[in-house]
């Protein structure tokens, strides 16, 4: 998938600013691709954006309008078909990340076709993917993987991927989820590709490349994680990194949706590496990112300290203190 850009983040009747955190990540990350949103009159979120409506947008140059809001069920809202309709009938493209494809709503699939405009779901691939060869390729790649889903591997990547680009050197984030290609504007969610095909779309999604080029690919899942430990050992096979970086949420007891414990901080990178070295046996871990958002800043520094001795590896937090540690040991590989 390749989305044009700029965009118009649709907030629709979004209830609270957690349910526009899609929106929220595309602002964060990439506000120069943005023109601004478009709230409905009983929308509680504000990405502190203009606001504007679909004739506004189009004279600022937006391309696509993206569904920056998730509701219940993850459904295309009939209160929001108007405005993707007006939206595609000005000359912009529709992209969302939801369960429900845009390309499911007969009114939309219709428009769009007629119109020649572009539908793009990005939760569900639209491309066949080959089997991965596991040949080794030039270029760098750098792959966050973590103790728990959700535990700061999608932040880490794109804040590496802007620590390397700020200090001019050359790097692509390269996304693996619905979020991340919405930020983003191209990748391939992986945990919609059927299985035998994981690791060869990610060889296809971060190809070979220049000597001195990374790769920043996003992580997914856990290897711990009884639910998704397959997808994320395609996706390492895949990547062939060359470095690894733990991520971590160091006050959870349990991985998120089951009752399974979280592991030993130095078993998973133990067996992270395992699995990383089949195709690239030079692979090695660079440093652990913690996600101390439920830690005061005296706890976060002293984990960060503690961690670092036992490990012998940078430990940070992206956002309290960013990711400059982390790419100092990618400069040295």
């Amino acid at each position: 998938m390749n989305i044009q850009k700029p965009y118009l983040l649709f907030l629709g009747d979004a209830h609270d600013q957690l349910a526009a955190k899609v929106a929220d990540g595309i602002k964060q990350w990439h506000p120069e691709y943005c023109v601004g949103q478009y709230r409905m009159a009983n929308c509680h979120a504000d990405c502190q954006l203009t606001d504007m409506d679909i004739d506004a947008a189009v004279k600022a140059g937006a391309k696509t309008l993206v569904v920056g809001v998730a509701n219940r069920g993850g459904i295309i809202s009939k209160e929001w078909i108007s405005v993707l309709s007006a939206a595609l009938e000005k000359g912009m493209d529709l992209a969302a990340g939801l369960h429900n494809k845009l390309s499911d709503v007969p009114e939309l699939r219709a428009l769009a076709d007629r119109l020649g405009r572009n539908l793009f779901d990005v939760r569900h691939p639209t491309q066949q993917y080959p089997v991965a060869s596991g040949r080794k390729r030039s270029g760098k790649r750098v792959l966050p993987v973590g103790t728990d889903c959700s535990c700061g591997k999608m932040y880490t990547a794109l804040a590496i991927e802007k620590e390397i680009l700020a200090r001019g050197g050359k790097a692509t984030f390269r996304a693996t989820g619905q979020t991340g290609i919405l930020i983003s504007g191209a990748g391939v969610s992986v945990d919609a590709v059927v299985s035998d095909f994981v690791s060869g779309a990610v060889e296809t999604l971060a190809p070979a490349n220049e000597a001195d080029h990374w790769d920043v690919i996003e992580g997914q899942g856990s290897l711990f994680h009884p639910s998704f430990a397959g997808v994320t050992t395609g996706l390492i096979h895949g990547a062939q990194p060359d470095a690894l970086v733990l991520c971590h949420e160091p006050t959870r007891t349990h991985m998120r949706g089951v009752d399974y414990p979280i592991p030993d901080i130095a078993d998973c990178m133990a067996l992270n590496l395992k699995m990383a070295q089949l195709t690239n046996p030079d692979a090695r871990f660079v440093g652990i990112s913690l996600n101390t958002s439920a830690l005061s800043d005296a706890d976060a520094l002293a984990l960060m300290a503690e961690l670092e001795v036992r490990h012998g590896l940078p430990v940070v937090d992206p956002f309290r203190q960013g990711v400059g540690a982390i790419v100092d040991k990618l400069a040295a590989l």
